[in-house]
């Protein structure tokens, strides 16, 4: 396994989580990090741009005074995302501020490039690259990332097609980096299936939407708790990415979620929200294939709590089958 040495014996359960546009803010991701999980929220989340500086005070205070109070408690670090495509205006203006309160890990969407690396290592910092096929994945290593976040089929947003038992094995045999998965991780026992592919980390998004602390639309926590992977469908139309999104949030914005047409890559902007009237996040809700498991919407600490007792039975299951 590839362990960081600034992530070493600081989480509770080998999760991060995973930066979920609109819904990720300071009060997910504080509580995300006290209970031992890597937090993280888009940069373009904190608008305007100034108020990027005052998120990441915040939630280092925050975990700081945590911290000195709870001396005995995993604290994990948290984590900025950077969108690296030329819709994004900000990225050169978030990623200064990033050096300039030294946030622990950047983690790059859509494009690698080295700037964004080399700005992070400047203090320290890591950075984890999120790519859905073994030929993003060289580019990602090539460019000196820290970890390669591997977004299988059945991750919510902007997901791969690949299977994860090809996409880990592959890298594997090659990367000798930090391997995050995604797809599908709705519970500790996917996480527990993850690290035994050959994961250091499990990818988790979706299950965090469904959470007292997440800035989503109740209607939304509601329809995730009352969906399942057949309710999920796979489309570029909304940003001219495929992504996974929710059938009952497309048709509740008047279309047939299984008569959509496609949409070229050329169109993905940032800055407008979407290709349709109905904007990606905010009106067409995201989901991974793992909202089975989901039948109420906690707090993150009680959330937490209940993966990691998954995740230790997952365990004590798998040794006793392999015996």
């Amino acid at each position: 396994m590839a362990i960081p040495d600034s992530m070493k014996d600081k989480l509770s359960i080998p999760v991060i989580g995973a930066p979920l546009f609109i819904v990720s803010g300071p009060e997910l991701v504080i509580e995300q990090c006290k209970a031992g999980v890597v937090g993280s929220f888009p940069a373009l989340n904190a608008r305007p741009q100034h108020v990027l500086g005052e998120w990441i005070q915040r939630i280092k205070t925050e975990l700081a005074d945590y911290q000195d109070k709870n001396p005995d408690k995993k604290v994990a670090p948290f984590a900025v995302n950077q969108i690296c495509h030329g819709s994004n205006d900000r990225l050169f203006e978030d990623m200064q501020t990033c050096v300039e309160h030294e946030v622990p890990i950047i983690i790059t969407s859509l494009r690698p490039p080295a700037e964004i690396v080399e700005a992070a290592h400047s203090y320290g910092g890591l950075v984890f690259h999120d790519v859905i096929n073994i030929k993003h994945a060289k580019k990602a290593a090539s460019e000196g990332v820290d970890g390669l976040i591997l977004v299988c089929a059945g991750a919510g947003g902007h997901a791969g097609a690949l299977s994860p038992f090809a996409l880990v094995r592959e890298v594997k045999e090659w990367f000798d980096g930090t391997v995050i998965l995604s797809g599908s991780i709705g519970d500790g026992h996917s996480v527990a299936a993850a690290l035994a592919m050959g994961a250091d980390y499990a990818y988790m998004g979706t299950r965090f939407i469904a959470t007292k602390e997440a800035n989503a639309d109740p209607g939304y926590k509601k329809m995730l708790e009352e969906s399942a992977a057949e309710d999920i469908v796979y489309s570029s139309l909304f940003t001219g990415v495929h992504g996974n999104y929710l059938k009952p949030s497309i048709e509740n914005a008047g279309m047939d979620p299984d008569n959509l047409p496609d949409a070229d890559k050329s169109s993905m902007n940032f800055g407008s929200g979407g290709n349709t009237k109905s904007k990606a996040w905010k009106d067409i809700w995201g989901s991974g294939q793992g909202i089975g498991r989901i039948k109420d919407s906690p707090s993150t600490a009680e959330l937490v709590a209940r993966l990691k007792e998954e995740f230790n039975d997952a365990k004590k299951e798998f040794i006793k089958k392999s015996e």
